[in-house]
């Protein structure tokens, strides 16, 4: 038996997190290069060149669940950037500053890169990166769709972008392209994203074997290191345990499922733990989510404009209409009683969708929800009460549902 098949999925997860900041930190020391990207970037590139890659953005929230972000976000008020700005951003930018961190420290990046399919602030963010480090910074437009389908325009520009990526990376690589390698990372991208897809899907049984908040905890593997066999081979050991659960009759989330819910936003990284136990002490699992979505990657193999597409139409890029169609889809999939809509200071661009996108999403499914006021990684902008006394009301609204009383939002 192989090491990895001896361990736990939770051990499992310690270990490939510990062995993917194992080689990032080491890149140089390898003769590597590092490069710092955006979470929802075409890394098959910079795989298939053997190039290391960290994610600010997982790196910002992995700070703030470990209680680390204070110091940062002072500093960077310090450096002067509003409070306004993405959290993240704050975080990652006056790491940059001080390449020091109580939490996990970051190798120098020797180029910075990001697409535009999450929000516009990655632009000016990764701008002021490379600024800092003074290296090259290759930037990826992905037009916002609005329309509830792709246009073949925006395949054609974002795929002459791939085609200059490749361009760049060979003279920052100083090297050709490796094709072959591409190939087969696209082959692997494509089957973790399948393989992601199957294991977060086990939370749709009632009940449901899966506790929704591990999907924060494996998401991060999702987008470390999606373009590796390792990533493939621990999603289908999450599905394969999901499966003995299931024949068990048993399920990771320990307490009853009374209520079942789904969570709209970015997780409240610094108060992770509190936002579990409430719910929990209610009898209430986190079973749906939009989170997976976004590295739900899956296109033809070998073809550019599907891989194009697929990276365009991520979940943050999509229209109201069709923002809507997925909320709508994944409650009533995942059978959610009610949801939970974080009102997130970091994230603009869905917040300022978000009045219009839960009173649809009511219309279509009658699940009562709450909104609560937070932050991805501030800490200062959550109240503990707040959260509580909305959880409640929630329990209470879900509750009245059941007992066939009408709630109305």
């Amino acid at each position: 038996m192989s090491e990895a098949a001896s361990l736990t999925i939770k051990e499992l997860v310690q270990k490939l997190t510990g062995d993917y900041y194992e080689g990032l930190c080491n890149a140089h020391e390898n003769g590597k290069l590092v490069a710092w990207c955006s979470s929802v970037a075409p890394q098959e590139f910079m795989e298939a060149m053997d190039i290391e890659v960290a994610y600010p953005e997982n790196h910002a929230a992995a700070i703030a669940a470990k209680g680390g972000a204070l110091e940062l976000l002072d500093h960077a008020d310090k450096q002067g950037f509003n409070n306004d700005i993405c959290a993240y951003a704050r975080i990652s930018l006056a790491y940059a500053d001080l390449m020091n961190s109580p939490i996990q420290d970051l190798p120098r990046p020797d180029f910075v890169t990001c697409t535009t399919n999450i929000c516009n602030t990655l632009i000016k963010w990764y701008e002021n990166l490379a600024r800092t480090f003074n290296v090259p910074f290759i930037l990826i437009d992905t037009p916002f769709n609005v329309e509830e389908t792709v246009s073949q325009n925006s395949i054609d520009y974002i795929k002459a972008q791939f085609v200059e990526f490749i361009h760049q990376l060979e003279i920052i690589c100083k090297r050709p392209f490796n094709y072959e390698k591409f190939d087969k990372v696209m082959e692997i991208s494509n089957e973790s994203s399948k393989e992601w897809m199957r294991a977060m899907s086990y939370a749709a049984y009632k009940p449901s074997p899966l506790d929704g908040f591990n999907i924060l905890n494996y998401m991060a593997l999702a987008v470390c290191i999606r373009g590796r066999q390792e990533s493939v081979d621990f999603f289908h050991a999450v599905s394969d345990e999901m499966e003995r659960l299931l024949d068990a009759n048993e399920s990771q989330f320990k307490g009853e499922q009374n209520y079942r819910y789904m969570w709209e936003g970015i997780a409240v990284w610094p108060y992770l733990s509190h936002n579990y136990k409430t719910l929990k002490n209610q009898n209430a699992i986190f079973v749906g989510s939009v989170y997976p979505y976004s590295w739900n990657i899956q296109y033809e193999h070998g073809n550019m404009d599907e891989m194009a597409r697929a990276y365009s139409e991520v979940p943050p890029n999509r229209c109201l209409s069709e923002q809507i169609k997925l909320r709508t889809s994944i409650m009533k999939d995942y059978k959610c009683d009610g949801a939970l809509y974080h009102m997130n200071r970091s994230c603009k661009l869905l917040d300022m969708m978000q009045q219009g996108l839960r009173s649809r999403v009511y219309e279509n499914t009658s699940a009562p929800y709450i909104v609560f006021d937070g932050d991805q990684a501030d800490p200062r902008s959550f109240a503990k009460a707040q959260f509580e006394t909305r959880v409640q009301a929630l329990i209470e609204n879900m509750e009245a549902e059941k007992n066939g009383i009408e709630v109305k939002n």
